[in-house]
């Protein structure tokens, strides 16, 4: 037996169209759960995309998983504790564990924000990221 698999995500222009998530109450146009759909142990992977303007509802952090965003295409903003970063196609933002993030699309944005989410911890990775704490009564930082 190979030690291999592979899944076809199809072209970052069509990333919007996927439904998806970790749990059905964070599930969305444009979020496609990766490694649920590969066998991956050790990695973690979404792959994203917003129209201009939209935003992530929601604050989170984690305890032991550390996340790389890479962005594609479009223009956006994250916001890291107590600052926000600009973002855009080429640009790579390391998150480390206990650093609140939350993400949106440039309302301004000349099309879909689109990146990927690669995440890794020290030990094998659950189904779904139990060290996330969510934070939804914090205000986003664009209200």
């Amino acid at each position: 037996m190979t030690n291999y698999e592979i899944v076809n995500v199809g072209a970052p222009d069509e990333w919007y169209e996927y439904y998806g998530g970790f749990r059905p109450d964070t599930s969305r146009n444009g979020r496609r759960v990766i490694d649920h759909e590969l066998k991956m142990q050790y990695i973690g992977m979404t792959i994203n995309a917003m129209k201009p303007g939209e935003s992530a509802t929601y604050w989170h952090d984690h305890s032991d998983v550390e996340e790389l965003y890479v962005f594609i295409s479009g223009q956006g903003q994250m916001g890291l504790d107590d600052e926000v970063v600009e973002v855009k196609a080429g640009s790579m933002v390391r998150v480390g564990q206990g650093v609140m993030r939350t993400w949106r699309a440039r309302p301004d944005s000349d099309g879909e924000l689109r990146w990927m989410c690669i995440r890794a911890g020290s030990t094998e990775l659950t189904e779904f990221p139990d060290d996330a704490t969510k934070n939804s009564d914090r205000a986003l930082p664009w209200d």
